[in-house]
């Protein structure tokens, strides 16, 4: 490093602002993690957990500790990977021989655009066509609902004018989060019902639903991928120092054509004392903005699966109605004014779910691009502030791929939702969809972050009690996985649901 390159280091690292790390300040800085919470609420929470205490009451509960506790390594793998090297774990699984996990993630990026798309904005139509056609009788079907919500979508994310529908959906989310505990505790499951949350139950006709829990709680292990990128464009952390750090020879330069997965990593001990503690603070605000997520999600999913079987105990919770039988819980419980809570809180987070995947997945796919093809890596970014007239034009760059992707998302997604008019159907098919593609993606997480962070970094490289649970979760994911695609009703229950 010549004197220039370690004076301009030092200038850069003195001007770093330090984020605070009070409970009240991480909570401004929070983000991704809530992000990846919001993706998985509107789907998994408000269709799948009904559909569980519905029609099986409490026998499904154990589902929900499994999902939670063995998936939680494979989602926190990505923030601390991100954390740890400024690059998004797409970068690293561009190492490999052939770039074959590329490959195989867009490929099943591009299905789960179209397949996993239609069963998140089913969702969000199921709850307009309850409050608009079936309350005020407007003649619509849910299908036109689902198109005109995912234009919206599309619309707001290519303007980038999105930040007052953050806003709102997070208020609206919490109204929803808050409503669902109250009435919870105005009626709450006897003790006996917790004792299913260890008790391994699987009745006839419940294996699509376990695929569905364990597929899309908290949400799909690919949307970790998401994450990835959404903490590297957030530019903080070592996303923000290390293009100093590679200026300055202190870090290597990433070529996605020929670099190793070596050339991720960054040796910490390197860096000035103030930079560390940038960067580690930023980890931290990262790690708990994803834990609050996974905790609240949680407690959600569990209320939402007893509050059904409590209130809707024996019911098939099916059909275009299904938010309506949801909303009578509330109704019945509490009053109508209650309902009207629920209602709004139900239509934040589904619209937040269908809004934040018209994103993620064909940022992942662009991702993809920009180390696959030498033409897309010399036009990468999808950020607005990055574009060109040259990125625009060329069909081949980034943010031109990003958007072609999302037009495939809406266009595919409506057309299937449109053909197959069963919401719960739809959700519980492309929930069991990202189960079964959970375990290489859980396995390229924890491989990478193992082996690329230094070993040597106690801030950023898991503990050993850490890896240790890492890969014992991706057994116990695997082993499951064989199970539900093995188990005898599964695929005979899908092909006479969706021919029936």
């Amino acid at each position: 490093m010549t004197d220039d390159q370690a004076a301009r280091l030092d200038r850069e690292v003195g001007g770093l602002a330090l984020p605070n790390t009070s409970w009240r300040g991480m909570l401004r800085h929070f983000g991704p993690g809530l992000i990846l919470m919001m993706t998985g609420v509107g789907t998994s929470h408000l269709v799948t957990a009904p559909a569980a205490g519905g029609r099986f009451e409490f026998a499904l509960l154990w589902c929900l500790p499994i999902a939670y506790i063995f998936k939680y390594y494979g989602f926190e793998m990505a923030f601390r990977f991100t954390n740890a090297t400024g690059k998004s774990l797409i970068e690293a699984y561009g190492t490999a021989w052939k770039k074959w996990p590329l490959w195989y993630v867009m490929i099943t990026t591009i299905l789960q655009s179209a397949i996993g798309q239609a069963g998140r904005l089913t969702a969000t139509s199921a709850v307009a066509y309850f409050l608009f056609t079936t309350t005020f009788g407007l003649p619509f079907d849910a299908w036109i609902y689902g198109l005109v919500l995912g234009v919206l979508s599309v619309a707001v994310i290519l303007r980038g004018n999105y930040g007052a529908v953050e806003t709102a959906t997070k208020l609206l989310a919490g109204m929803l989060v808050l409503s669902a505990f109250f009435v919870f505790l105005f009626r709450p499951a006897g003790l006996d019902a917790m004792s299913h949350f260890v008790i391994f139950e699987t009745p006839e006709g419940s294996w699509l639903i376990i695929a569905a829990f364990l597929g899309l709680l908290p949400t799909g292990i690919d949307v970790s991928l998401q994450a990835s990128e959404w903490g590297k464009a957030k530019r903080v952390g070592m996303g923000r120092l290390r293009p100093e750090l590679e200026r300055a020879g202190l870090a290597q330069r990433f070529d996605p054509f020929s670099s190793s997965k070596g050339d991720l990593a960054v040796d910490t001990s390197v860096i000035p004392e103030r930079g560390v503690e940038y960067c580690d603070r930023w980890f931290q605000i990262g790690l708990w903005d994803f834990r609050l997520g996974h905790v609240v999600s949680f407690f959600l999913a569990c209320i939402f699966l007893l509050l059904a079987a409590v209130w809707m105990y024996p019911s098939d919770v099916a059909g275009n109605d299904v938010m309506g039988e949801i909303a009578r819980i509330f109704t019945e419980s509490i009053g109508p004014w209650m309902m009207v809570v629920f209602i709004l809180g139900a239509f934040a987070a589904t619209f937040s779910t269908a809004f934040n995947y018209f994103d993620g997945w064909p940022r992942v796919v662009g991702a993809c691009c920009r180390n696959m093809f030498r033409s897309t890596a010399s036009l990468q970014g999808v950020a607005r502030e990055d574009l060109t007239d040259e990125h625009r034009r060329r069909w081949y760059s980034e943010y031109n791929i990003y958007r072609a992707t999302m037009l495939f998302s809406l266009v595919s997604s409506v057309v299937i939702v449109y053909g197959v008019p069963r919401p719960v159907l739809l959700v519980l098919v492309a929930s069991a969809l990202a189960f079964f593609i959970a375990p290489v993606v859980f396995f390229l997480n924890v491989y990478y972050c193992v082996t690329i962070i230094p070993k040597t970094d106690r801030r950023f490289y898991p503990s050993r009690m850490a890896i240790w649970f890492s890969w014992f979760s991706f057994a116990v994911f695997t082993v499951l996985t064989i199970i539900v695609v093995q188990a005898r009703d599964v695929v005979g229950n899908l092909v006479r649901q969706l021919i029936g």
